[in-house]
């Protein structure tokens, strides 16, 4: 077989027809034998003449030489950035072709990826596609001419397209107005937009948040010294021009690195946080912690969780990735539920959480710790939880903290994904483990990007034994671990004391053997001949299963 790349040559004009879309919103389309070229800002049905920039063994890269057939779908881009941010990478077609190609794209992942034939629910698209967005982050730097700039980069790029004269259509129009401002305090005060290159420069990127309830905007500048210079006179600029910014701050990132915020945040004018109602809860919100950028559709998404998890007032909701804690809370809000345990990594975030149940009446406990690790330990220690949430980033769970949430078998587990193609693939892993994937429902959180949550339920179904509950506090618990091993005497204690329940040597090494352990080899033996074995009951081994669990013995 002749290689493709001697039949089909870079800068050639040849004619396709697109057919589908990529993740990232690039047109897909197909030359000869299948040959597959991704064109950018076309739309499936567009019929056009595309010229070939980059050819590889397999696949090609191209850009539109001329249009011949628009697809019915095609609308006209009215964005002033138009195709340099590549940003909206959906804004060329209409919402509601968007909403179509982004559920199909979370469907294909499910089945592709996942091994799954459960078709999507519908959609929950977003009745607003503009200006809704409540987080930018804008690098600064300088354009040609050397004059002060900030926007956004480039796709695949570090290159600033500039917003001082175009604002951003899906973010509020006082972002710009702010970040204006702060361009105005660096020039009148000298201060310098950092230069990846020389590695020299104070002010690295412009960090804006909103409460779309409260109205109230919270601006974090990053830069590399440890000291904000002139921050009296920024301090002065801002608030006395926007009345809305009650919270002014400083993070210092002097490293060379793509991760924008440093360690900590240095609190210049007001509060150190805003302050936002979501699902009916009040919450702060702090420049280090996570809160989705789209309030009114997060409330949407957060009331179908709540409806996946179909809760009762007395179970135990276990939230990990946890964040300030809006998902827990609005659901203990919704259905009156008295045990929450929240984790996150980010400290100030768990700072917020507290803040956040205290603020609102409502008693949970917010562990600051990595989400797959303290779900081990958890497990360890022997908790039950009824409803698992999952909220991970968009790189998804690791293994080892999925298996720890499988094996405290909570009857449900929700899953809040900004990734179909992680989330099909945690899916497919808990489903390994025996749980059967129930629903899902894309839901758009991020019009006119290439981006899509997704709300999963998964069940465990129905379970013989029954599952007794542990009643514990996590206050001063000690996560060291446990001792790798018990005698007879310790499990039956255990047992007796957390369970209320007696049980004998002969069940204990019943269940022992179940689980692959060794136990004397006279126990379950009778000294008659044809004796029946009393067999354990199954709330007793129940209880003996977690005892085998706290002593960290399976």
């Amino acid at each position: 077989m002749s290689d493709k790349r001697t039949i089909f040559q870079k800068n050639q004009v040849y004619p396709l027809t697109i057919t589908s879309f990529t993740s990232e919103g690039n047109g897909v389309g197909h030359l000869e034998g299948g040959f597959a070229v991704f064109v950018p800002d076309t739309a499936p049905g567009d019929v056009i003449e595309v010229k070939l920039v980059k050819v590889l063994k397999s696949y090609a890269f191209g850009i539109v030489h001329q249009m011949v057939t628009p697809s019915a779908d095609r609308v006209e881009n009215d964005c002033q950035a138009g195709y340099q941010c590549g940003g909206c990478t959906y804004r060329h077609i209409s919402y509601e072709a968007e909403c179509r190609f982004k559920q199909e794209m979370v469907q294909n992942c499910m089945q592709r990826l996942g091994g799954f034939d459960l078709k999507a629910k519908p959609i929950l698209g977003a009745e607003k596609q503009e200006a809704y967005r409540n987080k930018a982050q804008f690098p600064v730097g300088y354009d040609k001419n050397h004059k002060l700039i900030y926007g956004f980069y480039a796709e695949r790029s570090h290159r600033i397209i500039p917003l001082s004269d175009r604002p951003c259509m899906i973010q509020p129009k006082e972002f710009s107005e702010i970040a204006d401002c702060v361009i105005d305090w660096m020039q009148r005060n000298q201060i310098t937009a950092y230069d990846e290159k020389s590695e020299k420069g104070v002010i690295r990127h412009i960090y804006l948040r909103k409460g779309e309830m409260t109205g109230e905007v919270l601006l974090c500048l990053i830069g590399t010294p440890k000291q904000c210079p002139a921050v009296f006179k920024l301090c002065e600029m801002i608030t006395k021009r926007f009345r809305q910014v009650v919270s002014i701050s400083y993070s210092c990132n002097p490293k060379n690195t793509n991760v924008i915020m440093g360690k900590s945040c240095e609190t210049l004018y007001g509060t150190g946080y805003i302050k936002d109602i979501l699902c009916g809860i009040e919450v702060r919100i702090s420049p280090m912690a996570f809160y989705q950028v789209n309030h009114d559709q997060t409330e949407r998404l957060y009331a179908l969780a709540g409806e996946y998890a179909a809760l009762h007032s007395d179970d135990l909701l276990l939230d990990l990735y946890c964040g300030i804690g809006t998902i827990g809370l609005s659901m203990a809000k919704r259905y009156d539920i008295k045990h929450l345990i929240g984790v996150e990594v980010v400290p100030q975030a768990i700072e917020d959480a507290k803040f956040n149940a205290k603020l609102n009446g409502m008693g949970a406990q917010f562990i600051c710790d990595d989400a797959s690790g303290m779900a081990k330990k958890l497990k360890d220690q022997g908790m039950l939880p009824d409803v698992v949430v999952l909220d991970p980033p968009r790189k998804g769970c690791d293994e080892e903290g999925l298996l720890a949430v499988t094996q405290m078998e909570p009857k449900r587990i929700i899953m809040v994904s900004c990734n179909p193609s992680t989330a099909a693939r945690d899916c497919k892993f808990l489903c390994e483990k025996g749980y059967k994937l129930v629903e899902y429902t894309p839901v758009d959180l991020f019009p006119r990007t290439g981006h899509v949550e997704t709300v999963i339920l998964l069940s465990k179904g129905e379970i013989d034994s029954k599952k007794v509950r542990v009643e514990f506090s996590l206050e001063g618990m000690d996560m060291s671990g446990f001792q790798q091993g018990a005698t007879y005497e310790q499990i039956k204690a255990y047992v007796l004391e957390k369970f209320g329940l007696k049980v004998s040597s002969l069940y204990i090494s019943q269940i022992k053997r179940k689980c692959g352990l060794e136990v004397g080899q006279n126990y379950n033996l009778s000294k008659k001949e044809d004796a029946k074995v009393p067999q354990c009951p199954p709330e007793k081994e129940t209880a003996i299963m977690e005892a085998l669990k706290r002593f960290r013995m399976i």
